[in-house]
């Protein structure tokens, strides 16, 4: 992996979810255009909604599991009870 410290493991990964979403959202234009039917049209977005949120989802939690770590540093654990809380309750977003 590069040097760069805005690169992270699970960027490729994000990639790929966000190419797979980009094909699907193309698919869907494509359906509306040919004059699919609604529900149709309404899975693929689904679809598309829940590819492109699960790759924002995978973004914060990399982000926060590495670069929040970085500049917190080691603390005691009455502290780090606090940081571990709010990277979990992230999870919910």
């Amino acid at each position: 992996m590069s040097e760069d410290p805005s690169l992270h493991q699970s960027h490729p990964d994000i990639i790929k979810r966000l190419k797979r979403a980009d094909g699907h959202l193309k698919s869907v234009i494509e359906m509306i255009e040919a004059g699919r039917p609604c529900l149709d049209i309404a899975q693929q977005l689904h679809a598309v909604e829940k590819a492109i949120g699960q790759a924002k989802k995978t973004l914060i939690q990399d982000h926060l599991d590495h670069c929040l770590e970085d500049v917190v540093g080691p603390l005691p654990s009455d502290r780090r009870r606090t940081i571990d809380e709010f990277k979990e309750i992230t999870k919910y977003l």
